[in-house]
């Protein structure tokens, strides 16, 4: 039995803790699955918004704090009908129109993290912006599906949703007018990871992705990864499927990207097999660092993650001035998990 369907079982509980309910909104929020002016169409066939309408709606303010170093903001955001996103939102204090990191991470995770003050400080440590969401069926945004339809096995919708979300979050950004978004950098763990390169590839303004455990090489993946059911894989495995989410395959895109690009997988048991892993890192581009498994996760626990993303934060940093000043790398901050 898959990981999610268990989880499902904590849904109702996660949407009350999560979702703020109708009194907390500071201002009038849409019924739901209220339709715009226009229809709204999407193309899953383009990882750009090529041959998509996505329009967005105004966004929604739900819950906002400030503390010593940085502030806080829940925001709704939605362009999909029934599909609001809930977007955590920290800005350093003090700094004009901060870079920022999207943070994107395995699709059974949820943004609950993003609520720790410690954490929040760790990631607007040295000047950035940081952004967190959930990808599309996962989450808040699971809901009104029949149970057989999950992230995996709709993973065209999944993958193709969550990217064309990443363009418009960082369109979102842009209009704010307090965040620069002509230095964006992601951070994707899993399937986050897979999303951060497809959207990389079709976003410019992404400057640096950093992968972590990233998913990919669909042929190899399906077949032996332990995200998928036994009685689930032969599905999986049909011809017809395998062609659907082939234009969501990371190896098809990771060799044109002239980014900086940072591959590790720090989870030893996975549910990326070896011999995806090995074909992810054929197709890195030259200029990727990638470190084995064995030296990354030690380097990782010598410090208890204080300085994991710096790396990303960095080549961000350089992409965006020609001040190349290393960051801050204090030991004294807490592990990104």
């Amino acid at each position: 039995m898959r990981l999610i369907r268990p989880l499902l079982l904590l849904f109702p509980l996660y949407l009350g803790f999560i979702c703020p309910s109708q009194a907390q909104i500071t201002g009038p929020a849409p019924a739901a699955g209220a339709k715009r002016a226009t229809a709204t169409s999407e193309s899953w066939s383009s990882l750009t918004l090529a041959g998509s309408d996505l329009a967005a709606m105004p966004p929604l303010t739900l819950e906002k704090d400030s503390h010593q170093d940085f502030s806080r903001e829940m925001v709704r955001v939605q362009w999909r009908d029934a599909d609001p996103i809930y977007l955590f939102v920290m800005t350093p204090n003090g700094v004009k129109k901060p870079p920022v990191i999207l943070y994107l991470y395995n699709y059974i995770q949820d943004t609950e993290r993003f609520r720790d003050e410690h954490f929040c400080q760790f990631i607007t440590r040295n000047g950035f912006a940081a952004v967190g969401f959930s990808a599309a069926l996962s989450g808040h945004r699971y809901h009104d599906r029949p149970m057989k339809e999950w992230f995996v096995s709709e993973l065209p919708e999944s993958l193709a949703v969550t990217t064309h979300d990443v363009e418009m979050i960082i369109n979102y950004l842009g209009a704010r007018g307090d965040i620069d978004v002509s230095r964006v950098g992601m951070f994707g763990e899993g399937s986050g990871g897979t999303v951060a390169v497809l959207a990389a590839s079709a976003d410019p303004r992404i400057k640096a992705i950093d992968l972590l455990d990233p998913w990919g090489d669909w042929p190899d993946w399906f077949a032996t990864s332990t995200r998928i059911p036994p009685e689930e894989r032969d599905s999986f495995m049909k011809p017809e499927f395998l062609k659907k989410v082939e234009l969501d395959d990371p190896i098809r895109y990771l060799p044109n990207l002239t980014i900086p690009v940072r591959y590790q997988y720090l989870n030893v048991a996975g549910t990326t097999p070896q011999k995806a892993r090995d074909r992810i890192q054929a197709a890195l581009p030259k200029q990727a660092v990638s470190t084995p498994k064995d030296k990354a996760l030690a380097a990782y626990k010598l410090t208890n993650g204080a300085d994991y993303l710096d790396w990303l934060k960095q080549q961000v940093h350089i992409a965006g001035t020609t001040n190349t000043t290393k960051l801050d790398t204090r030991k004294d901050t807490p592990t990104h998990e």
